[in-house]
């Protein structure tokens, strides 16, 4: 399962609309609203779950993965060593939040996230890019 940083993850690109994910993988397993309004879709099978943004017209701009399969630049990063697979990974600026038992690793310039729990990566978050003018840099075309 590939993470393709700024894009999306496998077949899905950052701007699509639930209704083109679902043609492609269904309907999820799971799908509740958060307090903004925006639609989480979870995928059991795939481990993960996909945030549709209400004020985006409901276009996907964020993914929360955790499967073990998971791969960025072709490295396996699930249940290895954060520090490790952040030395592994060609970009090297860094941010860190302690959260007690666990801490998210940003890498703001590919809005990625290693989740990490005792050292060891436990979930990879990606985000759509906000360029320069403060919009989304949707990768989907409708």
């Amino acid at each position: 399962m590939t993470i393709h940083l700024k894009n999306g993850i496998e077949k899905l690109l950052f701007g699509m609309q639930q209704n083109h994910v679902e043609a492609i993988y269904g309907k999820p397993d799971k799908q509740y609203e958060d307090e903004d309004g925006n639609v989480i879709a979870m995928y059991n099978t795939f481990q993960w779950s996909l945030t549709f943004y209400a004020d985006e017209d409901f276009r996907l701009g964020y993914i929360s993965c955790s499967n073990p399969e998971v791969t960025i630049l072709e490295q396996q990063v699930m249940g290895r060593k954060t520090e490790e697979v952040k030395q592994s990974l060609p970009f090297k600026a860094w941010s860190v939040e302690d959260f007690d038992s666990f801490e998210n690793h940003f890498n703001e310039s590919n809005w990625l996230i290693l989740q990490s729990e005792y050292g060891v990566v436990i979930r990879v978050e990606i985000g759509a890019i906000i360029k320069d003018n403060d919009e989304f840099d949707w990768k989907f075309k409708a």
